[in-house]
C-alpha cells in the first residue's frame, strides 16, 4: 500500500473534522481527498479500494493520529497542537444532525411537490449541511436550482413566490426550516465555475428533489474536476428512494401550458423586464458589495453567497495539515 495513502486519508479527516463531521471507513474511502495523488508503478493514477482504506486506518501511521467509536473515525486528542480537543463527542452530534435532517428534508420534499409546476424550472436538488445530513435543528435548507436557459430571471420570480406562496423563504430573521434560494443556473450552464476543495465536497453530497435527467447531466459535466480533487466519487446512478418527486403526466402538462402561456405573452420581453429589474436590485444591496462575496448576476448564473465559507474552511484546513 503506498505510504500516501494514509495522509491522504489524515487529510480527509482533518477536513471533515472542520465541518464536525466523523466519517465511516466507507465514507473515507467515498470522499477521500487526493491532495497528495497516488499512482501506480506505471504512473498511471490508482483508485484505492475499501479494503486499502480499512487497513489504512489500522495501521500504526494513523493510530496515533485518529480514533473511533461507533464506527465512526475522528480525530485523536493531541497535546501541543491545535486538535485540543476530544472529537468523541462529534458522534452523538451526528446521529442528532442526522434526526435534525430527516425533519428538513420532509419540508423539502413538499415544496418540491409543489415547485415541479413552476414555469422553466428543471431541477431542484439539496446542497449543504442538509445535502450531508449534518445540520441543526435551527439550520436553513439550501436549495440548488437549474432553470431553462433564457428564463433565468423569469424563472427566479416564479420560484421565489412559489416558496413564498408556501411560507417556506429564508428572510431576515425567519430561518428555521426556510427554504434559501442563493443559487441559479441554467441548463446551458451546468458546469461549476469555482472548481476548488470546497465545491467538490459540496457537489458530492449534492442530492436532487426534482429532475433527475437534468441531475444526472449536471454530475456528468463536473465529473472531470470533482474527480481529480475525490478520485473515489462516482456519478450517481440510481434515483434516490426517498424525497424525490417524480414529473406526473399532470404536472408536465401544467408547466408546459404556462410556459407557453408565458412566452405567447411576450416572453423575451418579460424576461429582459426581469432581468433589467432584478440586476438593478442586486447591486444595490449592501451585502454584494461586502468583501469576500460571491455574488453571480448574468443570463447563465444567479449566485448569492455574501459570506462563502470556501475560503475559511481550506484555510484553516492548510493551517491544521501543517500543524
Amino acid at each position: 500500500m503506498p505510504d500516501i495513502l494514509p495522509k491522504n486519508i489524515l487529510s480527509t479527516i482533518i477536513y471533515y473534522d472542520i465541518l464536525n463531521f466523523p466519517l465511516t471507513s466507507f465514507e473515507i474511502w467515498k470522499y477521500l481527498i487526493a491532495e497528495m495523488e497516488i499512482r501506480s508503478p506505471s504512473g498511471r493514477s490508482n483508485l484505492q479500494t475499501l479494503g486499502e482504506i480499512v487497513e489504512a486506518l489500522e495501521g500504526d501511521n494513523l493510530k496515533s493520529r485518529i480514533e473511533e467509536f461507533r464506527g465512526f473515525y475522528f480525530l485523536r486528542k493531541q497535546k501541543n497542537s491545535v486538535f485540543l480537543k476530544g472529537r468523541q463527542d462529534l458522534v452523538e452530534r451526528r446521529i442528532q444532525c442526522d434526526k435534525n435532517s430527516a425533519v428538513k428534508f420532509e419540508i423539502a420534499g413538499r415544496a418540491a411537490w409543489w415547485l415541479r409546476f413552476v414555469p422553466f424550472l428543471r431541477m431542484i436538488a439539496v446542497t449543504g449541511t442538509l445535502a450531508m445530513k449534518n445540520c441543526e435543528k435551527d439550520s436553513d435548507i439550501d436549495f440548488f436550482v437549474v432553470l431553462e436557459k433564457g428564463r433565468i430571471f423569469t424563472g427566479r420570480l416564479l420560484v421565489t413566490v412559489m416558496v413564498q406562496l408556501l411560507g417556506k423563504r429564508r428572510y431576515g430573521k425567519k430561518i428555521k426550516n426556510r427554504i434559501c434560494l442563493n443559487y441559479f443556473i441554467t441548463t446551458d450552464s451546468l458546469e461549476i465555475e469555482r472548481q476548488d476543495l470546497f465545491a467538490a465536497n459540496e457537489y458530492s453530497f449534492i442530492y436532487p428533489l426534482f429532475g433527475h435527467d437534468v441531475f444526472q447531466k449536471f454530475c456528468e459535466t463536473n465529473a472531470g474536476w470533482m474527480k481529480k480533487i475525490k478520485p473515489n466519487w462516482q456519478v450517481p446512478n440510481l434515483k434516490p428512494a426517498r424525497y424525490f418527486i417524480e414529473h406526473g403526466k399532470a404536472s408536465s402538462a401544467i408547466q408546459k401550458i404556462l410556459e407557453n402561456l408565458i412566452n405567447f405573452l411576450w416572453g423575451d420581453r418579460i424576461e429582459a423586464w426581469q432581468r433589467r429589474r432584478q440586476i438593478a436590485r442586486i447591486k444595490r444591496n449592501p451585502l454584494t458589495q461586502k468583501a469576500g462575496a460571491y455574488v453571480e448576476y448574468s443570463d447563465k448564473n444567479l449566485i448569492f453567497l455574501p459570506v462563502p465559507q470556501g475560503g475559511r474552511i481550506e484555510e484553516e484546513w492548510q493551517r491544521r495539515l501543517k500543524s
